[in-house]
């Protein structure tokens, strides 16, 4: 049962509230976790970055040394013609083309950058050429032919230009290393704030999701307390009414059995004194008497089908529907009866109850179909229903007006007159009690003059009630 929320969010009911709160979670929690896979994956594409560029800026630092040590050892050879001086000049030949190629990869996302290294690889190259025309005019005309060009040196000025070229590439670095570094400091913070807060907002939406369990598990505490003391009063004002309807069932047997008694006794005391006025007047009330009687037959038995304990177990209705009708036999005396009965199934439930179903059933059958020359009674079932079974008694009888059939299975309910049908108007409710007692429902369709179907569904697998409702 769902019980409203009734100090906030009015109309609200608290399983929409649970929903809400435990969205708001998972929307807070998404949100959060998005910006914090954003922000990371920009920490971790800054870490690669800046990992990159300080290489980068080791490998110009490398490539200046290098270049720095070529430009001293070809000047050493200028002066002494020791060859032991050219191994620095040959390995930058070697190597500076791996250098500049690193740098070129390196700055593949900066197109400012890749223009820098490639004047610096031009640079480079005009040093290496400059230092590669000493060294051989020195092999060709000795110290007097390079002269000039140790005092003068060339290649150190197209060094400087190396410098300058490396000095701006790696200030560049510099400056990306500190942007990135202050973007990756913002995301941490931002990433610390984010967990923090969400941390706190989940804290807060989980706290008034337990509160609103809490509230309602309290809540349904009280209903189910209120219900079971309802119930108790229920249950008690149910056992008093049963046990005041039998009392007076039986108190009332007493005084009709006295006066359908001294009806009798009166009867034959008078004997012929007694004219056809006074016996029509002792045998309406011998008639009134009886049918009282009948009547308060019948609310004992409906009493007794509240209380009555029922015993489960499969039953034939094909032998219980044969049983029904030969006990009827008396009531088919000098009648054209028409049976049609279908093969009917096995089923599990009270047996003598299942057969006071059939006896109020057929029997209203036979009563009502007692205007007809040749009375038909189809009696079937319809199984195709995995969760009930279906059965159905039908007549060509009287039939009902369908805009009261709620009427038809109420206490003392009767769609016609006692002059035309004897009855007591209990029968069908009778009927409607046991079926509900197993689980099962009940219906009826019908026409004036044209016939009548009363339908009762058991369940096929449900435990029947043991109260009456």
């Amino acid at each position: 049962m769902r019980i409203p929320y009734r100090n906030s969010f009015a109309q609200w009911s608290i399983h929409h509230l649970m929903l809400l709160g435990f969205g708001l979670v998972f929307l807070v929690v998404g949100a959060i976790s998005l910006l914090v896979y954003r922000n990371t994956s920009i920490l971790i594409t800054n870490t690669k970055h800046d990992a990159r560029s300080h290489r980068l800026v080791k490998g110009l630092d490398d490539l200046l040394a290098l270049l720095e040590e070529a430009e001293r050892s070809s000047r050493r050879y200028l002066v002494t013609g020791d060859d032991s001086y050219l191994d620095a000049h040959q390995a930058a030949i070697e190597l500076a083309p791996a250098y500049v190629l690193t740098f070129q990869e390196s700055v593949s996302e900066s197109p400012l950058q890749q223009e820098r290294v490639r004047l610096l690889e031009t640079r480079i190259k005009r040093v290496l050429d400059a230092e590669r025309a000493g060294i051989v005019q020195r092999q060709k005309h000795g110290y007097q032919g390079v002269r000039p060009l140790v005092s003068g040196r060339d290649a150190n000025r197209e060094l400087e230009g190396v410098r300058l070229i490396l000095s701006e590439i790696s200030r560049e670095e510099t400056e990306s290393i500190e942007r990135r570094a202050h973007d990756s400091a913002a995301s941490t913070r931002l990433n610390i704030w984010l967990l923090g807060g969400g941390t706190l907002l989940q804290c807060v939406l989980l706290s008034s999701v337990y509160y609103l369990i809490r509230h309602d598990l309290a809540e349904r505490e009280r209903v189910a307390r209120e219900l079971a003391h309802r119930g108790e009063l229920l249950e008690a004002a149910n056992k008093e009414l049963e046990a005041f309807s039998y009392s007076v069932s039986h108190d009332l047997r007493a005084p009709l059995r006295h006066i359908d008694g001294y009806v009798a006794l009166l009867e034959k005391a008078a004997g012929q004194d007694l004219n056809e006025k006074a016996r029509r007047y002792l045998t309406t009330i011998s008639q009134a008497a009886k049918q009282m009687g009948q009547l308060i037959d019948d609310l004992l038995s409906f009493s007794r089908m509240g209380r009555a304990e029922m015993t489960t177990t499969d039953v034939d209705m094909n032998q219980l529907v044969k049983e029904v009708i030969q006990h009827l036999q008396p009531d088919l005396q000098g009648r054209a009866v028409a049976w049609q009965i279908e093969d009917l199934p096995v089923v599990q439930g009270d047996p003598s109850m299942l057969r006071q179903i059939f006896v109020n059933l057929i029997a209203n059958a036979v009563k009502f179909t007692s205007t007809r020359p040749l009375a038909k009674i189809e009696i079937g079932a319809d199984s195709s229903s995995p969760q009930e079974t279906v059965f159905f008694v039908k007549d060509n009888g009287v039939g009902f007006d369908m805009a009261y059939r709620d009427k038809l299975f109420g206490v003392f309910q009767r769609l016609h007159r006692a002059d035309e049908f004897e009855g007591t108007g209990i029968g069908l409710a009778n009927v409607r009690r046991i079926v509900h007692r197993h689980g099962g429902r009940s219906w009826a369709e019908g026409e004036p003059d044209k016939g009548a179907t009363f339908y009762i569904a058991l369940p096929t697998h449900r435990a029947p009630l043991q109260m009456a409702a």
